[in-house]
């Protein structure tokens, strides 16, 4: 998918498109669904983003061993 800017981008348009009284019910539900999947989708990037930080700065994991190898931050102990 497209990276994290772009989906911020999107997700702002999506709002504004929301907050429109010209905009279709049923079309604003579908862009408040696919503002939400993008909510999550940013959400997650954010935590990963984080937990990067995290070991960067005091080289610990904040998050369980299978998520920071998942990240590629974890060598397992070896």
């Amino acid at each position: 998918m497209k990276n994290f800017e772009e989906r911020l981008e999107r997700l702002e348009k999506l709002g504004e498109d929301i907050r429109s009284p010209e905009l279709p019910l049923d079309d604003a539900l579908k862009a408040f669904e696919e503002g939400i999947k993008l909510a999550r989708s940013l959400e997650k990037d954010l935590e990963k983003a984080e937990n990067r930080i995290e070991i960067l700065l005091n080289g610990t994991p904040a998050k369980p061993e299978t998520e920071n190898a998942e990240l590629g931050l974890f060598d397992g102990g070896d």
